[in-house]
């Protein structure tokens, strides 16, 4: 019986090696955006952030697909700040049908609108903008990276669990802040909540001096709550606020209990061997931009592996249909939605140094999928391009 197991496995080993090779070639464009000055420059960004995560899902695709004949390649591309990005994307589009974008909302569509990206496949791995999946959606573009609202979704379900009803919110001034303070604001609605106090976050005074005498003051005129949500997606002044507060109350949003893509303290559902792997080839955590990179190159070699074609069309109809499934390492296969081909994920509510929960939360009901109570669902899309 073993030699027959033994004989039928390098039967099909070399039936694999026989088969003509499949090559499919896969660009990442990382364009760099300008970063404003914040309090503490404790946490530098790391210069291969989002590509370090394509790397390792290169080398999953790679793994597998060298047992079915199929080879990846990547190849990556930075634009420098101020610099145009589309030439560099136009030169990538030439030899590749899929990219992978780490930029700036419009630059995305920019390069989406590119004659050169019809036909193409691009993922945004970078961008959580609401627009992306809404009404400026494009056909042609996928998002790996869970959109702002899935998150501030995922914070709320907890906020929900735990009874914390009355809340107040400080917001930085930066475009990401009044961003995500907004996706809050609309699920704090969307769950029943109420923001009874908001102040917005102003200061530019060298607060590891003076927050334990400025953020009381700032924090006294909020009045009582059960919980404080900081809006401060750049994590500039948040750190400070946390336990220098005038009412001893948990901190939640940006900084605290905060809703994430992916988490160094995501342990379960096999993510420790990923966590281990990507460690071991880059020497630091992944983090949430490298998750979304690794997802969207991981959504290729798995597309490719089940329909046994390199078509970006083909390929774009599998990943939306009901047959397309991405183990994701996060308790259960990850999808696409069809209306604004957004991944479909669950949302880790952590702190640093433990998971907290995972949304959807139990109780939390969606007549289809209950990853669709997180973020826009169906009825609420005005996409048009993927109908």
């Amino acid at each position: 019986m073993f030699r027959r197991m033994v004989y039928a496995a390098l039967i099909a080993l070399c039936a694999a090696q026989a088969r003509a090779d499949l090559t499919v070639g896969i660009a990442h464009l990382q364009v760099a955006q300008p970063m404003p000055p914040t309090l503490s420059n404790l946490d530098p960004v790391p210069d291969d952030l989002g590509l370090a995560g394509a790397l390792t899902g290169l080398s999953d695709n790679t793994t597998t697909g060298r047992f079915l004949g199929q080879a990846y390649t990547l190849e990556s591309t930075v634009v420098g700040e101020g610099d145009d990005p589309l030439p560099a994307a136009r030169a990538l589009l030439a030899n590749h049908r899929f990219l992978v974008l780490d930029a700036a909302p419009e630059v995305q569509l920019a390069i989406a609108d590119m004659s050169e990206a019809q036909g193409a496949l691009l993922f945004n791995a970078s961008s959580g903008a609401a627009a992306l999946r809404d009404g400026n959606c494009r056909a042609n573009l996928l998002h790996t990276l869970p959109s702002d609202a899935m998150r501030t979704d995922a914070l709320a379900q907890v906020l929900v669990q735990k009874r914390w009803t009355d809340l107040a919110l400080i917001s930085g001034t930066h475009p990401q802040d009044e961003a995500y303070a907004e996706a809050l604001r609309r699920s704090l609605t969307k769950f029943g909540l109420r923001l009874k106090a908001e102040k917005t976050w102003a200061f530019d005074a060298d607060m590891r001096r003076n927050a334990a005498q400025e953020v009381p003051l700032f924090t006294q005129d909020l009045g009582d709550y059960d919980a404080l949500i900081l809006a401060d997606e750049l994590h500039d002044f948040g750190r400070y606020v946390l336990y220098n507060t005038w009412q001893a109350r948990p901190v939640v949003g940006s900084e605290g209990l905060t809703a994430v893509t992916w988490s160094p303290v995501i342990e379960q559902w096999g993510a420790a061997q990923l966590q281990s792997r990507f460690h071991e080839a880059h020497a630091r955590d992944m983090q949430s931009e490298d998750y979304a990179a690794w997802a969207a190159l991981r959504t290729i070699g798995e597309a490719v592996t089940r329909t046994g074609s390199d078509d970006p069309q083909v390929l774009r109809d599998y990943i939306l249909s009901d047959a397309f499934e991405l183990a994701g390492f996060k308790g259960r296969p990850l999808t696409y939605r069809r209306w604004n081909g957004q991944l479909r994920q669950p949302i880790a509510v952590a702190h640093p140094r433990a998971l907290v929960a995972q949304a959807p939360l139990d109780g939390f009901l969606h007549r289809v999928n209950e990853l669709d109570t997180l973020g826009l669902d169906a009825p609420e899309s005005t996409c048009e391009a993927f109908k």
